[in-house]
C-alpha cells in the first residue's frame, strides 16, 4: 500500500489523482487531519484514516501496512515545523513502512532561504532512520505574482537583483511524485523534480509578448525593496525571507539543469510561459 499524508491539499492531493490513474484505489491509502475533507477520496475506494504530524499515534495507525509514505512537508509555521517531520518518520517506521518520500526542495543544503534548513534538516532525520528514503526536492511553484509583485497595475517587475528560478508547474510535480511511487524503478536519496530555470527579465519579456504591454525589469536595491515590503503592510519575517529567496536564486544556487522531471512525465514539463498564460486566464 502507498499511503499520503496532505492528500486534502493541493500537491499531494494532485498526486492522490494522478495515482488513481496507475494504481487500484485499494492500495491506496490517505491520512488526513480531517478525515470530512477526504470523503471524496474513500467514496472512490481509497483508505481514508485520521492521521496528524502532532499525533504519533494516530499517524502509526494511519501508516499501518504502507510499503511507501509520502510524507508532505508542513507548513504550519507556528509550529516546530522540523519536530513534527521527525514525528511522521518516526511513526512511519514504527508502522514498518519500508520506504519514506518527502516532499523538499531544491537544493536545500547550505542556501540563504530560511525554508531550506528545515528540508535539510529532515533529509538528515530521513537518512538517520533505517529505512530506503526519496527527498523529492521541488522547483519553486505557486502563485506568480508572489514572484514578480504587482506587476499588472505598474507594468514593471520591480524586485531585488534575482539569478535563475526553477518556477515549476505544481501539477508537474505531483505527477511525477506519483510515477515514483507506482513505478519500479527506486530513487535513493534527494531527487531534483524542477521545470528548467529563467530569470525575472524572461519573465517581463514572456509577459510584454503574451499580454501586449511592455513590462520592464527593474532591480530594487535590497535594503530599499525590503523597506517598501514593510512599509506595504508586509509584516517584516516574510518580507526578509521572500528576499532570501531573490539572494539565493542570484548565486546560482537554483541554476543547476534537472531534467529528471520530463523524464518521467515523458514530455518537457510545463514553461513558465504556459504558466503565465494561463495564470493570466483564471
Amino acid at each position: 500500500m502507498i499511503v499520503v499524508t496532505g492528500a486534502t491539499g493541493t500537491l499531494n492531493g494532485a498526486a492522490v489523482e494522478h495515482l488513481l490513474e496507475r494504481v487500484p484505489a485499494e492500495h491506496i491509502g490517505v491520512s488526513a487531519r480531517d478525515v470530512g475533507k477526504a470523503r471524496h477520496l474513500a467514496e472512490r475506494g481509497v483508505r481514508v484514516r485520521q492521521g496528524s504530524y502532532d499525533d504519533p499515534v494516530a499517524l502509526r495507525d494511519s501508516f499501518e501496512g504502507a510499503e511507501q509514505v509520502l510524507l508532505v512537508s508542513s507548513n504550519d509555521m507556528s509550529a516546530d515545523v522540523l519536530g513534527q517531520h521527525r514525528t511522521a518518520i518516526e511513526a512511519a517506521v514504527a508502522a514498518g513502512t519500508k520506504r519514506i518520500l518527502y516532499t523538499s526542495q531544491q537544493n536545500p543544503v547550505g542556501s540563504p532561504y530560511p525554508p531550506a534548513a528545515v528540508h535539510a534538516a529532515t533529509e538528515a532525520a530521513l537518512a538517520d532512520s533505517g529505512v530506503a528514503w526519496t527527498a523529492l526536492r521541488n522547483g519553486f511553484f505557486g502563485d506568480v505574482d508572489q514572484l514578480l509583485g504587482p506587476w499588472r497595475q505598474t507594468g514593471v517587475i520591480a524586485q531585488p537583483a534575482d539569478g535563475p528560478i526553477p518556477w515549476t508547474d505544481r501539477a508537474d510535480i505531483a505527477e511525477a511524485a506519483s510515477v515514483i511511487l507506482a513505478g519500479d524503478r527506486r530513487f535513493d536519496g534527494p531527487v531534483t523534480l524542477a521545470a528548467p530555470p529563467i530569470t525575472l527579465d524572461d519573465f517581463a519579456k514572456i509577459l510584454t509578448e503574451t499580454t501586449g504591454r511592455t513590462i520592464e525589469r527593474v532591480v530594487v536595491d535590497d535594503a530599499q525593496w525590503l523597506a517598501d515590503r514593510i512599509a506595504a503592510g508586509t509584516p517584516k519575517p516574510l518580507a526578509e525571507m521572500t528576499l532570501t529567496m531573490f539572494q539565493a536564486a542570484r548565486s546560482g544556487h537554483y541554476a543547476e539543469p534537472a531534467p529528471l522531471l520530463g523524464e518521467l512525465l515523458g514530455r518537457e514539463p510545463r514553461s513558465a510561459a504556459q504558466q503565465v498564460t494561463d495564470h493570466l486566464t483564471t
